[in-house]
C-alpha cells in the first residue's frame, strides 16, 4: 500500500452545502437562515444563555451560584468554663448540657483554649484546639476525642 492509494471510507466524506447559489439549488434566497432578524445576519450569533435582553437567570439568582460544602456546626466551650466540674470528673457533651454550658448534646462539641483550668478532668468531646489539649494536660487531665459524634458528616 502506498500513500497515494489511501482514501477515506466510502460515505464518510460529505460534500459541503453550497448556499446562496440561486433558487434552483434548493438553498437560495435566504440560504436556510429564515427571513430577517439578528440570526439571519452575518456574525449575528448569540451566546447560549442570552434571554432576549432580559437579565439572565444566572445573574437574577446570585444565591444559586456555585457549590457550598455542608459544614459541621459545633457547640463551643472554653477550657476556663470547665472549672464548674469537680476534680477527676468525666466531662461529656451530656454533662455539659446538664450544667448549661452547651444548649444541646445533639451538636458536636469543640473545646477551645481560652481561660485557665486548675483541676484534672477527663474531657470527652468531638474536637479540641491544640491550646485546649495543652491546658487540660497541664492541669493533669485527659483528652478523649469522641468518634462518630452527632452532626459529623463522613465524606
Amino acid at each position: 500500500m502506498r500513500q497515494n492509494d489511501l482514501s477515506p471510507a466510502p460515505g464518510s466524506k460529505r460534500k459541503r452545502k453550497r448556499v446562496g447559489r440561486g433558487l434552483g439549488s434548493g438553498h437560495g434566497c435566504f440560504s436556510g437562515r429564515g427571513a430577517k432578524g439578528q440570526k439571519a445576519r452575518a456574525g449575528g450569533h448569540l451566546h447560549p444563555r442570552f434571554e432576549g435582553g432580559q437579565t439572565p437567570l444566572v445573574e437574577r439568582l446570585p444565591r444559586k451560584r456555585g457549590f457550598t460544602h455542608p459544614k459541621t456546626e459545633y457547640s463551643v466551650v472554653n477550657v476556663g468554663r470547665l472549672s464548674v466540674f469537680e476534680e477527676n470528673a468525666v466531662v461529656t457533651p451530656e454533662t455539659l448540657a446538664a450544667v448549661g454550658l452547651v444548649k444541646s448534646s445533639q451538636k458536636p462539641v469543640k473545646v477551645l483554649g481560652d481561660g485557665v483550668l486548675k483541676k484534672p478532668l477527663t474531657v470527652r468531646a468531638s474536637s479540641f484546639s491544640a491550646k485546649a489539649r495543652d491546658k487540660i494536660a497541664a492541669a493533669g487531665g485527659k483528652v478523649e476525642e469522641i468518634e462518630g459524634a452527632p452532626g459529623k458528616t463522613a465524606i
